[in-house]
């Protein structure tokens, strides 16, 4: 994808600049350490720290919210950061507690992102669930997003989002094409509900990916934490033996400088 730069700050939060905008995606930005509880007796162990401070990140125009009730994806630091953001994206449920600076979208909506001297992008929520069938009353509502400009070549930008593999994930290739997808993997387990995940897995991954087609591959949401089960190798590994030639799309964004998104 031309004229893009990504920036991979640690766990899903990528700083995304085209044609003049700055869009950062799930702000966390809080010290390695700290346990975290998602709630109904699960939780997680903060293991890595951000590759950049938020003074090296502002300012940003916008930011991508998948989900604001998770510490993985917003923490107490990110919140700090939204709060001198000019504009949030997110779940209708998380907009109505972020207050009047959220716009909360359900799956399928859109909004646009317009400033003077800068092309319109098109923002539309795509469908997650985080987790197993009958999860959402736990785990919570949870939103992807795909981007338009006008200057784009082949297809969306697609963030996916903190989901498993579903009917709903599915339909996104079936909607719109897709250039570059970033990827919220990870596999995410608790010891308490066993072998249930609760983000992609590394097959589930090749999967989609087999659907969508994008040229683009970028793994993110896959490290930094106790409760992701899957890492860079695993997903490693099951691009290599995938058909399509998918290990060839694959590209891991360095955590300090930024890289370009695509050809």
């Amino acid at each position: 994808m031309k004229d893009v730069r990504l920036t991979h700050i640690g766990g899903p939060t990528t700083l995304l600049e085209v044609a003049g905008w700055r869009l950062l995606t799930d702000p966390t930005f809080d010290p390695p350490g700290r346990r975290y509880s998602f709630g109904w007796g699960t939780g997680s162990r903060k293991r890595t720290g951000p590759a950049l401070a938020i003074g090296d990140v502002l300012p940003v125009d916008a930011v991508l919210l998948t989900h604001e009730h998770h510490a993985d994806n917003l923490d107490d630091a990110g919140r700090e950061l939204l709060a001198g953001t000019p504009l949030v994206v997110t779940t209708r449920a998380g907009a109505r507690r972020l207050g009047p600076r959220a716009r909360g979208l359900r799956p399928w909506a859109s909004t646009e992102l317009t400033a003077a001297g800068r092309p319109r992008i098109t923002v539309t929520a795509t469908p997650c669930r985080h987790g197993p069938p009958l999860s959402r009353p736990i785990a919570g509502p949870v939103v992807g997003f795909a981007l338009r400009w006008d200057s784009q070549d082949h297809g969306v930008f697609w963030i996916t989002g903190d989901t498993v593999l579903f009917r709903g994930v599915r339909q996104v290739p079936q909607r719109m094409t897709v250039d570059t997808v970033l990827l919220h993997l990870g596999a995410v387990r608790f010891p308490l509900t066993g072998p249930v995940h609760y983000s992609m897995t590394a097959a589930e991954a090749v999967e989609l990916c087999r659907l969508a087609q994008p040229r683009t591959v970028i793994p993110v949401h896959y490290e930094g934490w106790s409760h992701f089960s899957q890492g860079r190798d695993a997903v490693e590994m099951a691009f290599a033996a995938a058909p399509d030639n998918l290990a060839e799309r694959l590209h891991w964004l360095p955590r300090r400088l930024p890289d370009g998104a695509g050809g």
